[in-house]
């Protein structure tokens, strides 16, 4: 994968900066081109939904949360696979978000290559 691909390209949907960051830095250096957005609303209004390969959202955000970006995006016809990360998972949460058709959950902190793993596994549905 040649990074600066649209068609390999990973959105990151996290409000802590330091986070968007990382995980920009993570995936590029496996080979992805990665956007970050800080918010759901910024990453819908970025119209790159249907160009991503796979979402990586946290759960806990001002305005739309994880959960009403995934359920936004399975009304739109949407079935990107998506990778939730949070540092405020509970079972409820985590049932609701798999049982919504999520890849998989990670609670913060989390390690980069059980990401990474989780990541390729994603793509290769």
């Amino acid at each position: 994968m040649k990074k600066g691909q649209d068609t390999h390209l990973i959105a990151i949907v996290d409000d802590d900066k330091s986070v968007q960051s990382a995980l920009q830095d993570l995936v590029e250096a496996d080979g992805f081109s990665a956007r970050t957005f800080g918010s759901a609303e910024e990453f819908l209004e970025s119209g790159l939904q249907r160009k991503m390969v796979c979402l990586i959202t946290d759960i806990r955000m001002p305005g739309m949360s994880g959960l009403d970006l995934q359920a936004r995006l399975k009304a739109d016809g949407n079935k990107t696979p998506i990778i939730f990360i949070t540092a405020h998972g509970d079972a409820r949460v985590r049932i609701q978000a798999m049982r919504e058709g999520a890849v998989e959950f990670l609670m913060k902190p989390f390690d980069d290559q059980v990401l990474l793993s989780r990541l390729h596994a994603a793509l290769d549905m």
